[in-house]
């Protein structure tokens, strides 16, 4: 085993890690942070002899990670990168023919070995920091695995990571043997500020970070959320920090390599840096210098939703792994301390592992990936956790609406050609369609800053963007562009002839990718837009994008009726219909009539409207149609307004209380509720079917609502309700008096007391089970009393009544005994 001049933690149990993987192809290493599995293990293991001069590819999770590693090793071995250790990132390779090791990003890897699944000279793949779980790593195992256990038995397979349950990936890796360093860490005392909820977390950590300037020598390795809440920190800590000798410095992933790396580079002598980092700088990363560590305790996380079709960043709690790791990086070179932003027992609601990403992904890339490796069914592979069925369904829905994979999940010539790029699945095709007409260089700059976050700044606008991108000078801009150049010419290649025409506009170019996304204003100006897909979406109304009639959405953030739109593109309304006629997108340009209910005329609308998906592109006037479906729409439209709007006769609002009286009188038994609540929730089942050619509440009569009440009473229920709620009472002197069965003491009816002489019994309705309640008058038609027991009436009080009424009309009959009285409706004869 080769021999090294600095001896390092992970050296201990290097010669275990040998012998294990002499005697089987694979292993995992757990080893804290700062041991030096990443830069000491592959220098370790290259001249094993199960190597055979092959080489060894080490995967890290992030550029800034592989860099790093490329020349920690690069730099032991005395040499420069791209000798003995090669580099190989999205952004640019350095390989040589010497070099026997190659650090690799994740997705690098994924691309290597579905071009080469036999993996031809190499000897050992080297899965390091796994347990970040990226969905790349993930997938990147499971084919490697896949490969070892068909065409290449002796390929080795380390899985190293500094937390991880090794145990679980062991039983993965066929019980493979785990080797634990113990490592060496500097002591790290914690001390817990607690979670001010009110406070902005930018405040708190400018606090925090002014604070342990004040109490601790040394550099500050600073962790944040994202690169938002980073920029505001450095703002605020600019504006505080008068000490010329203190250097802020921001790290984060869309950062120019050189800004990067000055990040990282210890601070000058006599100077101290403060590193405001995301969890890029988590792991594979030694800033010398630090020993005080700040966390937020918090971390952004890709959440995608497959209802949705969006990938949203949330922010969440760091789980209890990343926190440790965060901490560890204070005790890398010497004794640190640690500064939380929590309390100290929150620690136990911490989750123990951050989520894998392959349980909250879009899973589509994987998808396509997996069948041209030749898997139709992704859960075959050797996954840790396995990809979960919804987003696995949205995925292949996806697939099958672009042509990339056929109805049993084969992949299709079109998926291949889609395949070849080293792109998501919407962008690739976004690429090679434009390629077809010409335009491959376009859309293939577009796609470079949709996958490469900040280039041409970070204006929602994105054909803005695309024109800042284009002037943009800088290291990472011009690798991107060069990236972006053999895209294109990739494109051309797989596309073949060019079909003529003028040129597209970057909104056309993006509905290539996204034409579920083509959205239109709600209202202009207004910065609210519909989604094709029915979703709806926001962006600032001061966004000069937000003045446009119609846009294509690229990114979305927030929940699905709440969308937050980070990207987009303008396109005019006439390239919608392009798209459809030209056959590159799912949804179809429809004309239909569609008929609804204007509250304010109260009357039917009919227009006929050109539709692509949700989004009504053209509508006009019709007439409306004399159809059951139009009738129920106006029923129910009118019973939304309220039922006494319409055009009720006395009898017929009569009928209704007379329903009303005797089902609440027998406590429903199968009377209709007639009610105008009740006849609102049931409009279609006794309106619609009556009003079939009316387009109006005005156009409605009452013969119209005769039938429709007439239908809601069978004959035997007719037949009750004039027997046992008449309208009329028929007094003994033969008058018919209308009963009002609305008054609020019950059914009344208002009548001459001297009509009822005669009547020993109290009148009833309801079969005799209600008193009919007599408001009695005088023979001038004034009420003398309201009763609902009239023999009782007859017995008591009339007496008093009597004596009254004589006296103020005399010439009226007034006995003794109204019982037994004949019952009269005129005064005495004169002289009598």
């Amino acid at each position: 085993m080769r021999a090294f001049d600095t001896p390092l933690p992970i050296d201990a149990v290097l010669g275990d890690l040998a012998a294990a993987l002499r005697a089987g192809p694979n292993a995992v290493l757990v080893a804290p942070p700062g041991a030096g599995k990443t830069t000491r293990v592959p220098l370790a293991l290259l001249d094993e002899p199960w190597t055979k001069g092959g080489k060894l590819i080490v995967l890290e999770p992030r550029r800034l990670a592989a860099r790093g590693a490329a020349n920690r090793m690069a730099q032991t071995l005395g040499e420069r990168v791209g000798e003995t250790v090669g580099l190989r990132v999205r952004l640019g390779s350095k390989i040589g023919p010497k070099t026997r090791i190659e650090v690799v990003t994740e997705g690098v890897f994924a691309r290597m070995i579905l071009d080469d699944p036999a993996l031809e000279g190499i000897a050992a793949v080297l899965f390091d920091e796994f347990h970040e779980r990226s969905l790349d790593a993930d997938f990147g195992l499971a084919l490697a695995l896949d490969a070892q256990g068909g065409l290449r038995e002796d390929l080795r397979i380390l899985v190293m990571s500094a937390t991880l349950d090794g145990a679980r990936v062991a039983r993965l890796l066929g019980e493979a043997p785990v080797i634990e360093s113990q490592g060496r860490a500097y002591p790290v005392e914690t001390r817990y500020l607690g979670r001010e909820p009110l406070k902005r977390i930018e405040d708190q950590v400018t606090d925090a970070v002014l604070l342990a300037l004040n109490e601790q020598p040394g550099s500050q390795l600073v962790f944040l959320p994202g690169q938002g809440e980073i920029r505001r920190v450095e703002e605020r800590l600019r504006e505080r920090i008068r000490d010329a000798s203190v250097e802020i410095a921001p790290l984060y992933g869309a950062l120019d390599q050189a800004e990067q790396d000055r990040a990282v580079l210890p601070a000058p002598p006599g100077r101290r840096k403060i590193v405001l980092a995301t969890a890029i700088a988590e792991t594979s990363l030694t800033i010398e210098g630090v020993r005080v560590v700040i966390d937020s305790g918090l971390a952004r996380i890709p959440v995608y939703e497959p209802d949705l079709g969006v990938t949203r960043l949330e922010t969440r709690r760091a789980s209890r792994a990343a926190s440790d790791q965060r901490r560890g990086r204070a005790g890398r070179t010497e004794p640190g301390i640690c500064y939380r932003l929590w309390e100290e027992a929150g620690n136990g609601a911490l989750e123990a592992f951050a989520r894998p990403e392959i349980i909250s992904a879009d899973l589509a890339p994987l998808l396509l990936d997996c069948a041209a490796w030749g898997v139709s069914d992704p859960t075959t592979l050797a996954f840790l956790d396995p990809p979960p069925a919804p987003a696995l369904k949205e995925a292949r829905s996806l697939l099958n609406s672009i042509g990339a994979l056929d109805g049993d999940g084969r992949i299709t010539p079109e998926g291949r050609t889609l395949q070849t790029l080293p792109l998501p699945p919407r962008l690739a095709r976004m690429v090679v369609v434009a390629a077809r007409y010409g335009q491959a260089a376009e859309a293939a700059m577009l796609a470079a800053i949709l996958v490469e976050r900040g280039l041409g700044g970070d204006a929602p606008d994105l054909a803005e963007r695309l024109e800042r991108f284009a002037r943009e000078r800088g290291g990472r801009a011009a690798d991107m562009r060069r990236l972006a150049e053999g895209w294109a010419r990739a494109a051309q290649q797989a596309a073949g002839p060019q079909l003529a025409g003028e040129a597209l506009a970057p909104g056309l170019l993006l509905a290539f990718a996204y034409p579920d996304r083509i959205a239109k204003a709600r209202n202009p100006g207004s910065g609210q837009y519909l989604l094709a897909n029915g979703r709806g979406a926001t962006i600032e109304p001061a966004q000069r994008l937000a003045r446009e009639s119609h846009i294509v959405v690229a990114e979305m953030t927030g929940a699905a009726q709440q969308s937050r739109i980070l990207s987009a593109a303008p396109i005019a309304e006439g390239a919608i219909a392009w798209l459809v006629g030209n056959g590159l997108s799912s949804f179809a340009i429809e004309e239909r009539s569609e008929t609804s209910f204007d509250r304010t005329a109260r009357a039917l609308r009919v227009r006929a409207i050109r539709r692509y998906g949700a989004l009504s592109l053209s509508e006009r006037p019709l007439p409306a149609e004399a159809s059951a479906a139009n009738a129920d729409i106006l029923a129910r439209g009118i019973a939304g307004l309220g039922i006494a709007l319409l055009p009720w006769t006395k009898a017929q609002r009569q009928l209704r209380e007379r329903v009303d009286f005797l089902r609440r009188a027998e406590l429903e038994q199968g009377w209709p509720d007639l009610s105008d609540e009740g006849l609102a929730t049931a409009s279609d089942l006794w309106l619609a079917q009556h009003v079939v050619g009316r387009a109006s509440l005005e156009a409605i009569q009452p013969g119209d609502l005769d039938a429709a009440l007439s239908a809601l009473l069978p004959w035997e229920m007719k037949r009750r309700l004039d027997s046992e709620a008449p309208t009329h009472f028929t007094a003994p002197t033969g008058s018919s008096l209308a009963v009002d069965y609305a008054a609020e003491a019950g059914p009344t009816i208002s009548v001459r007391v001297q009509e009822l002489f005669g009547l020993s019994k109290h009148p009833a309705l309801a079969g005799g089970r209600v008193p009919l309640v007599l408001e009695l008058l005088s023979p001038g038609h004034k009420p003398v009393q309201i009763t609902r027991d009239l023999p009782g009436f007859w017995r008591g009080s009339w007496a008093a009544v009597k004596s009254e009424m004589k006296g103020r009309y005399p010439r009226h009959p007034w006995p003794d005994d109204p019982a037994a009285a004949p019952p009269t409706t005129r005064a005495k004869p004169r002289g009598t």
